[in-house]
């Protein structure tokens, strides 16, 4: 593998210091365990090892690029971290392979890491002519490329709007359709060309770059990144300890809308209406440790500014469920 820098000259972690700060209460015993779900090039990581000398870390990638990467920045760990080669909705089964039940800590960072968005070859940043590949996992799956030139219509459509609402998804497919007919997409280059052409001119000058909400779709459609993340979450409060804390920082409405739903809902007594007693079984059995979602402080999102739509939620777990019925 080429060498293209140290991880810490690469990456900018988002609200580090306000996660350390909102999870390591949880983290101080000996022998605590902080699942890092999206572990990227190690830069949360390597705060919690620094902060808390008593916790170790278990970082989930899917990208074996990022997983090197990390794994050279956070050697001097020792066996204080671990990575692990998985899909963060395989939380349970990393838990479990760890030989553990529960976790004291649990970290998912969501945006596109900035290694896949600096490199050329990755095919994620519509600023860089690239192959159109975006898949996380460059081993394994469909490709956009794929998605663009073998999807049908219909599907192409959902996809633009479902997952990048995209308001102009049927005139954005019907472009796609007519060129792709001429000759298969390969590369960023010409699809953002395309998109330029096909959304109009008065919502390109008040709605950002016309490539942004197509490029996402079809990267959350290639990663099944909002399947994956319903499970994921669900997984990841499964395996938390009564006091462990779970972070999540969302980048988008979709993200945030499933992440949301999971914290509130676990934070959420399910007494029945007119019951005068709430039973044990129906109390909250999260605490959430943030008022709404916290977005980051203008000086970083300044310095940043990939941070701009990041938005963080934390929660507390605050009593067993083993063996109930959510």
């Amino acid at each position: 593998m080429e060498s293209r820098g140290a991880a810490h000259e690469r990456h900018v972690p988002v609200l580090r210091d306000r996660i350390v700060d909102l999870l390591a209460p949880a983290l101080e015993a000996p022998g605590s365990v902080l699942v890092d779900g999206t572990l990227g090039m190690g830069g949360h990581t390597e705060a919690f090892l620094e902060r808390c000398p008593e916790a170790t870390v278990i970082g989930i990638d899917r990208d074996e690029e990022a997983l090197a990467l990390a794994g050279e920045r956070l050697a001097r760990f020792g066996d204080r971290f671990r990575a692990v080669h998985a899909v963060y909705d395989e939380i349970a089964d990393v838990v479990a392979d760890a030989g553990l039940r529960e976790v004291q800590g649990v970290l998912f960072d969501l945006g596109v890491s900035s290694l896949q968005l600096d490199e050329a070859d990755r095919g994620f940043a519509y600023a860089q002519d690239a192959p159109l590949d975006m898949r996380m996992d460059q081993g394994s799956g469909i490709t956009a490329a794929e998605v663009l030139n073998t999807y049908a219509p219909g599907d192409l459509i959902r996809v633009l709007r479902d997952f990048g609402e995209e308001r102009f998804a049927k005139r954005i497919v019907s472009a796609i359709v007519r060129e792709r007919e001429v000759e298969p997409f390969t590369r960023s280059a010409r699809l953002v060309d395309l998109l330029r052409d096909a959304v109009p001119a008065a919502s390109q000058r008040t709605g950002g770059h016309p490539a942004k909400r197509t490029f996402q779709a079809l990267r959350i459609e290639v990663n099944d990144e909002l399947g994956a993340w319903q499970r994921a979450v669900v997984g990841a409060i499964d395996v938390l300890a009564v006091g462990g804390r779970i972070a999540v920082l969302s980048y988008h409405s979709l993200e945030d809308r499933i992440t949301k739903r999971a914290l509130v809902a676990g934070a959420t007594s399910t007494t029945p209406p007119g019951m005068p007693v709430e039973l044990p079984e129906h109390a909250a059995y999260l605490r959430l440790l943030t008022r709404g979602a916290e977005e980051p402080p203008a000086d970083e999102q300044s310095t940043n500014p990939r941070s701009a739509s990041a938005r963080l939620r934390v929660a507390e777990r605050t009593r067993s469920t083993q063996g109930a019925r959510r």
